[in-house]
């Protein structure tokens, strides 16, 4: 028998079928792709959001401090502002002045330089110092990530009621329930917990204590924070215990700071706030402290010295270029060349402004002005060709028709083509500057890497940018560094984002279609 073969009719069908089912395919390859791309980017937003949190917001402590000395001074140094603080912490928790490292614990809890802001504020204005003053001071970055992360964690419960309050003769302290069970349950509690040890603080008519052991009837405790209750019958007061989650070797913050901790925050003294020193204050050894407002202005002024140096080269270039210059050897080499040094790591052009700039022409080091030279040359090339690029979508019958009018070539282009190529030069420059903004190693080698502590104010000062601060934060060892590093990062993006906004809605504005 012969083979049956599809008749004309019904292959052509089913080859249309097959293209159909191939371009829905594709169709679902590339939304595939889209959907992948796009769970990336906001597993990656998503994860640096969650990280920048919690540095903008900060934990503070309020003190009052009345120093009538302070009305005889003229001027105030953070030294003895810092004495005065200290001072009155001492008067708040005198059981930890006793010993150097008690001591250490309770001056530790913001740092010499949080006294800054009340420096000012004195110094401003000299006639506070004649009455109490309210200092809000920003909590050590220690405690401040323990009390973002860990507070929440901690486990409080009701042991009982208070008995007896004895003292023992190596100074620590006997506490009796009152109940008729004496701390059973507790000792239960404490016994369940053996194989996975843990600190455990108690509280007792706002005291607070470390528990050292459940002896029968009997707690044994060591006093940290907060006023001692006379010894004695508690007449019944509530006992509690907070379970930590974890003991002294695996934390940074000792336990006597976290009593006192505590004993401020029931007080009402600690707040979190929003962290405006972010934004305010330039660059810090101390994380609570460190701001971002050095390297946004120099970031600033880098990007305007960047932007008078490569527009005006950039565009002047493209227009000969494209308008003028006559197609020969050299045109050509040089177009060659410029679509190269587009392509050239950005660490080259560090390199030549290093020996440039710096070396040869003897320009400081760490200053906005050759930072926006050296990233100028870097974006040159960008600019150039999308100023070509839009320049060559303008129709050649718009020269034509200015010529056929008597317009020169020089007033054909500048009159008539640029201005209709604006939009598509304003964009790749737009772009290009984005590029500019976000670069790193050219910065690094012409030294904006260094520690500024002061605002510029103008290009010439020494200066830093936004993603040289992201690269010596997160090179921080201490890990409050993290979330700080992650603040700039969004920063960062969101200026990025905001300059490309702009270049695609000034397209979207003046663009015309031919």
């Amino acid at each position: 028998m012969s083979e049956r073969r599809p008749s004309p009719a019904v292959a052509p069908a089913a080859r249309l079928r097959e293209r159909r089912n191939a371009e829905r395919r594709f169709q679902l390859y590339g939304q595939a792709a889209i959907g992948i791309a796009i769970s990336f980017l906001v597993i990656l937003l998503v994860s640096i959001i969650f990280k920048a949190s919690s540095a903008f917001t900060q934990h503070m402590v309020d003190i009052t401090l009345d120093r009538p000395d302070f009305a005889e001074q003229s001027e105030f140094t953070v030294t003895e502002v810092n004495l005065a603080v200290r001072d009155r912490l001492t008067e708040l928790f005198p059981e930890a002045g006793a010993e150097r490292s008690t001591r250490a614990d309770l001056f530790s809890i913001t740092t010499r330089l949080a006294v800054l802001p009340l420096r000012e504020r004195l110094s401003n204005d000299a006639s506070l110092a004649s009455q109490p003053i309210r200092a809000r001071l920003a909590l050590s970055d220690d405690l401040d990530l323990y009390l973002k992360n860990e507070i929440g964690r901690h486990r409080s419960v009701r042991v009982g009621e208070a008995g007896r309050l004895s003292r023992t003769d190596s100074g620590l302290f006997r506490l009796t329930d009152a109940g008729p069970d004496g701390f059973v349950i507790f000792q239960d509690q404490v016994q369940a917990i053996a194989a996975d040890p843990q600190d455990i603080l108690i509280s007792l008519g706002g005291a607070w204590f470390e528990l050292e052991r459940v002896s029968g009837a009997v707690l044994v405790l060591s006093h940290l924070a907060g006023p001692l209750p006379d010894l004695g019958e508690q007449a019944s007061a509530p006992i509690r215990a907070t379970y930590l989650n974890s003991i002294s070797d695996n934390r940074r913050v000792s336990l006597r700071q976290i009593a006192i901790m505590l004993h401020l925050k029931e007080r009402g003294d600690i707040s979190r706030r929003f962290n405006g020193s972010l934004f305010k204050n330039a660059d810090s050894t101390y994380p609570e402290l460190a701001g971002v407002a050095a390297a946004l202005i120099g970031s600033l002024f880098t990007m305007l010295v960047t932007a008078l140096f490569a527009l005006p080269v950039g565009v002047l270039a493209a227009v000969y270029l494209e308008e003028f210059a006559r197609k020969s050897r050299l045109t050509s080499a040089i177009e060659v060349n410029i679509n190269n040094l587009a392509a050239v790591p950005s660490i080259i052009f560090g390199l030549l402004g290093a020996s440039v700039f710096l070396n040869t022409f003897g320009l400081p080091r760490s200053v906005p002005f050759v930072g926006g030279l050296v990233l100028g040359l870097l974006v040159l090339p960008t600019i150039i060709i999308a100023s070509r690029a839009a320049l060559r979508a303008v129709p050649p019958s718009v020269r034509d028709a200015a010529l056929g009018l008597g317009a020169s070539p020089t007033q054909a282009v500048f009159h008539h083509v640029l201005p209709l190529a604006a939009p598509g030069i304003l964009t790749g420059a737009i772009i290009a500057m984005a590029r500019a903004l976000g670069e790193t190693a050219p910065l690094l080698l012409i030294g904006m890497v260094a520690f500024i502590s002061e605002v510029p104010s103008s290009p010439n000062d020494e200066a830093t940018v936004l993603p040289v601060l992201i690269y010596k934060w997160f090179s921080g060892a201490e890990r409050a560094w993290e979330p700080m590093t992650s603040a700039v990062i969004l920063i960062l993006l969101t200026v990025l984002v905001a300059m490309n906004l702009i270049a695609v809605l000034l397209r979207r504005r003046f663009e015309r279609r031919w």
